[in-house]
C-alpha cells in the first residue's frame, strides 16, 4: 500500500481514465488489423471519443470517452453511428456520468437505452512500496518474454474455462493481447508451470489491469495477489502514478480489487441504439 492521497473523482481524472483505456483497445483493433487485415477492425476519433469495430460481435465494438473530452453535436453523433452501421455492428457508447449533459439529451433523443454498468476503479501507486514477495513464495510473476505470447493466449484459455469454438475466438483474442502497442502481458509460475495470466496497458502515466486468468489447478494459491504486485511494481518502474480496474458492480472482482486498495471513480453506463 501507499500513503499518497487519492485525487478527486472529477473530470480531470475521468479523462485520463477514459482515454488510457480508449487507446488501450484502439491498440488492440490495430494490432487485429496488422495480425489478421480481412477482419476490416478499424478505429476513428469523433469529438475525443474513440470509435471502435473490432467485429460484430466484438465487446471492442463501441465508444469509449464520448463527450469527456468536449460536447458532442447530433452531426457528430450521426457520424458515429454511421460508422458502426456501416460495418453491420450495432451502437454501443460507453458513457461516463461526468460526461458533458448533451450526451444524456441525445442518447434520449436518438432511441438509446442503457443496458449494463461498469465499475470504474482506480488507486495512486508513485509512493508504493515494492512487495518483498507474494504470500506464497512458490508462485512467481513475471513479464512475458518475446515468443511467449502464445503461451501466454493458450494459458488465458484455459484459465476463462473456453472450449471449441468460443476457446479459439479466446485464444485469438490473447494473441492479440499479448501483441498489442503498450500491452504488457505478465505470466506466473508455480514451480515452473505456468498458471495463470494477468494483462497491463499503459498510457500517460496510468496503469490499467485486465487479462486476469488463473487455470482450475492454480487456482487459490496466490497467483493473481503475485501478478497485481508485479504489474503494480512494473508500472512504478515505468512512471506511472495512477492504477485502474474495471469491474461488474458489486463482483467478486469489485471486491478484490477493494481489497488491494482500489477505489470506484464511478460507475460507467453502457447504452444501445435501439432505434435510429
Amino acid at each position: 500500500m501507499n500513503d499518497e492521497p487519492f485525487p478527486f473523482a472529477d473530470l480531470a481524472l475521468a479523462r485520463r481514465l477514459e482515454r488510457t483505456e480508449a487507446k488501450s483497445n484502439a491498440s488492440f483493433v490495430v494490432a487485429r488489423a496488422l495480425l489478421f487485415p480481412d477482419s476490416g477492425a478499424r478505429w476513428i476519433e469523433v469529438a475525443g471519443a474513440y470509435a471502435m469495430f473490432d467485429g460484430t460481435t466484438s465487446p471492442l465494438t463501441q465508444t469509449f470517452g464520448l463527450g469527456i473530452f468536449e460536447p458532442i453535436a447530433p452531426a457528430q453523433m450521426a457520424e458515429l453511428e454511421d460508422f458502426f452501421r456501416q460495418r453491420g455492428a450495432s451502437v454501443f457508447h460507453e458513457v461516463s456520468p461526468l460526461a458533458d449533459a448533451t450526451v444524456l439529451t441525445l442518447l434520449n433523443e436518438r432511441g438509446y437505452r442503457p443496458l449494463e454498468f461498469t465499475s470504474v476503479m482506480f488507486r495512486p501507486i508513485r509512493g508504493r512500496l515494492r512487495a518483498k514477495s507474494a504470500h506464497n513464495e512458490r508462485i512467481h510473476a513475471r513479464l512475458v518474454r518475446d515468443g511467449e505470447q502464445e503461451l501466454w493466449a493458450q494459458t488465458a484459455v484455459r484459465g476463462w474455462g473456453a472450449s471449441g469454438e468460443l476457446g479459439e475466438f479466446m485464444r485469438t483474442i490473447g494473441q492479440i493481447s499479448a501483441r498489442a502497442e503498450g500491452s504488457y502481458p505478465f505470466l506466473a509460475e508455480a514451480d515452473g508451470q505456468t498458471i495463470a495470466t494477468g494483462g497491463l496497458i499503459i498510457w500517460d502515466g496510468v496503469a490499467l489491469l485486465a487479462g486476469a486468468s488463473t487455470v482450475p489447478e492454480g487456482r487459490r494459491q496466490g497467483a493473481q495477489l503475485a501478478l497485481l504486485q508485479c504489474r503494480l511494481d512494473y508500472a512504478v518502474e515505468q512512471g506511472c502514478d495512477l492504477a485502474m480496474m474495471c469491474a461488474a458492480p458489486g463482483s467478486i472482482s469489485q471486491r478484490n480489487a477493494e481489497r488491494h486498495g482500489f477505489r470506484i471513480a464511478y460507475t460507467r453506463v453502457k447504452w444501445q441504439q435501439v432505434q435510429a
